[in-house]
């Protein structure tokens, strides 16, 4: 076997891709997208016409609404060809507001349900702020199942294993990237590589907790530099990486063993953490990479977003 078959012993594999067209080579069960995906996609010549359709036939609607429906045509169309479940990501420019990220999401799956898509294929992808994660708090209490990201620390697992969402995302890549900006010339790539990557490890502990304590959030590892921090987490609940990564993979015949076990999970010594509102924000600020890289990241999601938004009212 290939490294992606061996790793799809373990864990599922999901795309990290807008761009659905490529899917079917790998076979992944689950697909993610996010407003620069989308719009990297949209800039292609084989998906312009997605935008531009969406544009006429909804001429005159309020440009959110024709947001979200060029975001949930590109999920009917990833899920026609993946078995699972697509994410789709409430918008980023909503992340400190509970009430409207819930009524967003509420929408989202309105429109992907008029398609005729059952409700247990979408995760409604929302950022791991404190009032995001209580908008997921709700929006699971009703059945809709939501999928946290930008997420870079443990505290924000806490909450959202408290919470009960579905599935979080943490953010291996940038958290990695953090931390080697951050040592600068004294960054040592071979000692912080594979199971000592930074990124790595703090999926580790996440998962760690989650199994010892039976939390049935679902970790699905995110943002991958390398193949290396993929293979380090074989056994992690899910990994979704981009199609350029899955393509590595498949072409490695490097043997791949299982990294994180429920069972070593079970037996380690854990202690048990909960956060109210004021110890989640206290126990984020204290993280200063945490901090720092969930503020980027929503800043990135919402140039993207403004970036669509000119590219839908120019059509």
């Amino acid at each position: 076997m290939n490294q992606l078959e061996s790793l799809k012993q373990f864990t599922t594999v999901v795309a990290d891709s807008g761009d659905f067209k490529q899917l079917d080579a790998y076979k992944p069960q689950d697909a993610t997208t996010n407003p620069s995906l989308i719009l990297k996609a949209v800039q292609k010549p084989d998906y312009q016409p997605l935008l531009t359709g969406c544009v006429a036939r909804f001429r005159g609607r309020p440009l959110d609404e024709i947001m979200d429906r060029l975001l949930v045509r590109f999920g009917c169309e990833i899920l026609s060809i993946i078995p699972g479940r697509v994410s789709t990501e409430v918008d980023a420019r909503l992340s400190f507001d509970t009430e409207a990220t819930y009524s967003r999401a509420e929408r989202l799956i309105e429109l992907y349900e008029a398609e005729g898509i059952h409700i247990d294929r979408v995760l409604v992808k929302v950022a791991a702020t404190w009032e995001g994660i209580e908008a997921a708090r709700r929006l699971e209490a009703r059945g809709i199942h939501t999928n946290l990201t930008l997420l870079f620390s443990f505290s924000q697992a806490i909450a959202c294993g408290q919470a009960k969402v579905q599935l979080i995302s943490p953010f291996v890549g940038r958290i990695y990237d953090w931390y080697k900006k951050s040592a600068g010339d004294a960054w040592d790539e071979a000692a912080n590589a594979g199971a000592n990557d930074p990124g790595v490890k703090s999926v580790r502990e996440i998962y760690n907790y989650y199994k010892k304590f039976g939390i049935a959030t679902e970790v699905m590892g995110a943002s991958f530099r390398n193949t290396g921090q993929i293979t380090a987490l074989a056994g992690c609940d899910l990994l979704t990486m981009a199609p350029d990564l899955l393509a590595k993979l498949a072409a490695s015949d490097a043997p791949l063993q299982r990294a994180l076990d429920p069972q070593v999970a079970m037996a380690l010594d854990i202690e048990h953490v909960a956060f109210d509102e004021a110890g989640f924000r206290f126990a984020l600020n204290e993280e200063a990479m945490a901090t720092e890289k969930l503020a980027e990241g929503i800043r990135a999601f919402v140039v993207d977003a403004v970036k669509l938004d000119k590219l839908l009212l120019a059509a």
